[in-house]
């Protein structure tokens, strides 16, 4: 299938906007592995700490004539989606060992979860920790004895970390590992349903515990398709993945098996071998315009409007929402997983999983086909889906019908024409919202602004009482350099019941929501941000607000003259900025980029090295 033109215009131009900052970072990647800094070429001493500890690794490391696989974990065993990353090293060494290879624990990085630090002074650490992942990956790799890396991580943060970090390295092999899904537990709706009754004081602490104990009941990965699913489907669709392992569950021997055959993979695709596949070249501008369509396609987390940004910026292609907003509009909703449906990834993979995504984007062109990937040349191995049979792990074309067209659907038959993400621009910046899940009457409001500088105040108002009638809330002061960009979702329940009563609401904020995001219309990631200097600082209780997803607008009316000598608003008490470690990442606030840049610190020191 011919590609779609307007992927192809997009992916083009791209191509074009990055053609220095890209020809920079292959240039680097380029004397890396000119280089060649081997573990046998260093000295004595240091070659002798490498095997130190290695029992029966230590012949194979000293000798130094076979791959040397380096394993950068994020496990640990608070998290549901990470404790099942325990086992992976073993398995790991083994399949190595069965190659003639050998493998080690390179390092290990910090997995948080924002489902714990929700609401939480520590969830102002949580966008800032994918770049100590990313830092920690690179330190990892920085002894310079590895052949290739295994990237073990799943969730939110973690994912676009540890490939930030492993691109820096980009003359390497790399394979993504993934933990796999938890079984599925009560329904995401009726999960939903007892937060609003919480919410609305009509659930208490124990009703509402039980429900969320029985939605996050075992091992693996939540089950809604938020920010860390959506991390599994990326990695899929650009090629980082062994084909089809993206939601294959937790815990179950075929997970084991495709972790094994990733050590077994990543052994193939090393530098002297027929396979060599460097990192820089599996993520170039097609990778990163798939990785865009699947995301859409998916009805997939915001959060990656940074994310795709940030990871694109460490590979030197420069991408933005514009980019994002032009190909949803050729992109369609192929699949409906919660917060965009009730269902949940299992049933996604159940009814075909990414596997049946990819070949439907493929037949309609609207993948960037040609690219490379750990499977080999091309997205074709990419259209099977793996299963073990009597000599192990086989691949085979998906069955022709979904499963469920509930769930996920063909390109003939979408869900929706578009992939429901849209840029908005106007007097108040830029801004992103995601209508997937936003029924069609609540695509356009125009209403009086309440504002807040934290959620906690809106959370205040509500429970008083205070918030009815129609309005857009304003949560301003919650951007990068202001607080590092907490997500919100403590604002979705109250903001889903005045809803629910009747009345017309949005949220515009500078913070995030991320893939939890609901039915409430939130444009959300306005840049600039309030504390930069953003047009939100300037908004007072009950300016008119219009926020229209259909033409994408997000303006104030207000007397532009009076709006030209109106005031800033100051931001908020400095306090906020002390606490639970937020003292350490000061440094990362005030070198943020603007969410539409990433929302990274490394911005300048990538347009350096890149330029």
């Amino acid at each position: 299938m011919a590609l779609h033109p307007q992927v192809a215009a997009i992916t083009e131009r791209i191509r074009q906007r990055s053609r220095a900052s890209r020809e920079s970072y292959l240039a680097q990647i380029r004397e890396a592995a000119s280089t060649k800094p081997h573990r046998c070429d260093v000295s004595c001493a240091n070659l002798a700490h490498t095997f130190a500890a290695a029992g029966t690794d230590k012949p194979a490391l000293r000798e130094g004539h076979s791959p040397n696989l380096g394993i950068v974990t994020a496990y640990n065993d608070m998290l549901s989606a990470h404790q099942p990353l325990a086992a992976f090293p073993a398995w790991i060494k083994e399949a190595a060992r069965d190659e003639g290879a050998t493998a080690q624990v390179a390092g290990g990085v910090p997995a948080m979860c924002d489902g714990i630090t929700q609401g939480q002074p520590g969830m102002e650490l949580s966008l800032f920790s994918r770049d100590v992942i990313a830092m920690a990956t690179a330190v990892a790799l920085s002894h310079n004895v590895f052949d290739g890396a295994l990237c073990l991580g799943v969730c939110d943060k973690i994912v676009p970390g540890l490939l930030i970090g492993a691109l820096q390295f980009g003359h390497l092999p790399v394979i993504f590992v993934p933990g796999g899904p938890m079984v599925s537990g009560i329904s995401n709706t009726e999960k939903a349903q007892v937060r609003q009754r919480a919410a609305a004081g009509l659930a208490d602490r124990a009703e509402l515990l039980e429900a969320e104990a029985r939605s996050y009941s075992a091992p693996g990965t939540c089950t809604f398709y938020g920010t860390a699913n959506s991390n599994q489907m990326l990695m899929e669709v650009m090629g980082l993945h062994l084909p089809g392992a993206a939601f294959v569950p937790s815990g179950s021997p075929l997970r084991e098996a495709l972790t094994r055959h990733a050590a077994t993979r990543l052994t193939q695709l090393g530098e002297g071998r027929a396979d060599y596949t460097p990192l820089g070249l599996v993520i170039d501008e097609r990778a990163v315009v798939n990785g865009i369509v699947g995301l859409l396609a998916t009805g997939g987390s915001t959060n990656h409007t940074l994310h795709l940004v940030a990871i694109a910026r460490a590979a030197g292609i420069h991408i933005d929402w514009t980019d994002f907003d032009e190909l949803s509009a050729c992109v369609p909703l192929l699949a409906r997983v919660y917060p965009n449906g009730p269902a949940d990834v299992n049933a996604f993979h159940e009814a075909g999983g990414t596997s049946f995504l990819i070949r439907e984007l493929l037949g309609a062109g609207l993948l960037n086909g040609d690219v490379q990937t750990v499977a080999g040349p091309g997205l074709q191995p990419y259209t099977q889906a793996p299963s073990l049979g009597p000599a192990g792990l086989i691949w085979t074309e998906v069955p022709a019908a979904s499963g469920d067209e509930a769930v996920l659907r063909p390109a003939a038959r979408p869900f929706s024409p578009n992939g429901g993400l849209r840029l908005l621009q106007g007097n108040l910046g830029r801004a992103v919202i995601k209508v997937s899940a936003v029924k069609p009457e609540h695509h356009h409001i125009l209403a009086p602004a309440r504002v807040f500088d934290s959620q906690e105040a809106l959370q205040a108002a509500y429970k008083a009482g205070s918030l009815d009638g129609d309005f857009v809330a304003v949560v301003r002061f919650q951007g990068p350099r202001a607080n590092g960009m907490p997500e919100l979702h403590q604002l979705t329940p109250p903001l889903a019941n005045l809803q629910d009563r009747g009345c017309h609401v949005a949220l515009v904020t500078d913070g995030r929501m991320s893939g939890a995001s609901g039915k409430v219309p939130a444009a959300i990631h306005v840049s600039p941000e309030a504390l930069a200097g953003g047009p939100l600082a300037k908004v007072q209780d009950g300016d008119l607000i219009e926020l229209d997803a259909e033409s994408g607008f997000l303006n104030i009316r207000v007397d532009p003259a009076q709006w030209a000598l109106r005031p800033s608003a100051p931001p908020p008490d400095k306090g906020s900025e002390r606490g639970s470690g937020r003292e350490l990442f000061g440094l990362f606030r005030a070198h943020a980029t603007e969410a539409e840049a990433g929302g990274t610190s490394f911005g300048a020191s990538f347009d350096r090295s890149q330029s």
